[in-house]
């Protein structure tokens, strides 16, 4: 238990130092690990990609509050555009995870692995996208809400690789789409950990301290240790080369998409 709590802190810590540092969502880091931490300790290979999805989403629901109480003291969040959003996202995010509930985890993985690939080439080869289209529709905003909701339910993310573009190309620069996406990062953990907690409640091969989908003690040491190290993250931002580490990170997630995909 104890090699296990220090495995969940040590997983928190690099997820915190990475989002303060990156500005990118714990969830494309914390699936694929825990994925590899639940299958060493033997659960039950048909739902680990579940529980990995199911908890990612979870911490997010935690960890996101303080972010957009960070973005909001400095008057960067743009609220109209995230109330707008975000019903669209919370019925997105809670059909995404009823979605998943029903595929199995040789389905789930590769889908997981493929998205990583595509964050990542964007990552590598994005260039900065203009505004195309300043005053969407509230079609638009419902629209676009329910897609990104469910695929970040689908594959345990907050959003932010999908809703950051999305909002620079309707007007937001890119300092108010990173804040208000992560205002919107909340109702998709909401919608998201939710439906994952709720299918996945009486589930016959659920592993002990268990809510559903959501493996309690991974979400603590995540909570935690994230909490604690993403100030120190937000810190190295402003002293170190953050293009060039973007690029370092979207290796990573090539490697690990890899490892999803053989193993």
């Amino acid at each position: 238990m104890l090699a296990e709590a220090a495995l969940y802190l040590l997983l928190g810590s690099a997820v915190g130092i990475l989002a303060g540092l990156l500005g990118v969502g714990g969830g494309l880091i914390i699936v694929p690990i825990l994925a590899i931490i639940f299958a060493a300790q033997g659960m039950p290979v048909e739902i680990i990609m579940h529980l990995a999805l199911g908890t990612s989403l979870a911490s997010i629901l935690v960890t996101s509050l303080s972010s957009v109480y960070s973005h909001h003291k400095k008057n960067a969040v743009t609220w109209a555009h995230a109330i707008k959003l975000s019903p669209g996202i919370l019925t997105g995010a809670a059909c995404g995870g009823l979605l998943a509930s029903n595929l199995t985890t040789d389905i789930l993985k590769p889908a997981f692995a493929t998205f990583e690939l595509m964050v990542a080439a964007y990552m590598i080869w994005g260039g900065k996208l203009s505004s195309h289209n300043s005053t969407p529709s509230l079609f638009n905003f419902s629209l676009s809400g329910g897609v990104i909701g469910l695929i970040s339910s689908l594959v345990g993310i907050g959003g932010g690789s999908m809703t950051v573009p999305w909002l620079s190309w309707h007007g937001s620069s890119i300092h108010k789409a990173i804040a208000t996406s992560a205002a919107v990062g909340f109702p998709i953990a909401l919608g998201g950990s939710l439906s994952y907690l709720l299918t996945g409640w009486n589930h016959a091969q659920l592993p002990a301290y268990s809510s559903g989908f959501i493996y309690l003690p991974a979400l603590a040491g995540i909570i935690i240790s994230s909490s604690i190290f993403a100030p120190l993250g937000a810190a190295w931002a402003h002293q170190l080369e953050v293009k060039k580490l973007k690029k370092i990170f979207a290796l990573l997630l090539i490697s690990m998409a890899i490892y999803l995909f053989l193993n």
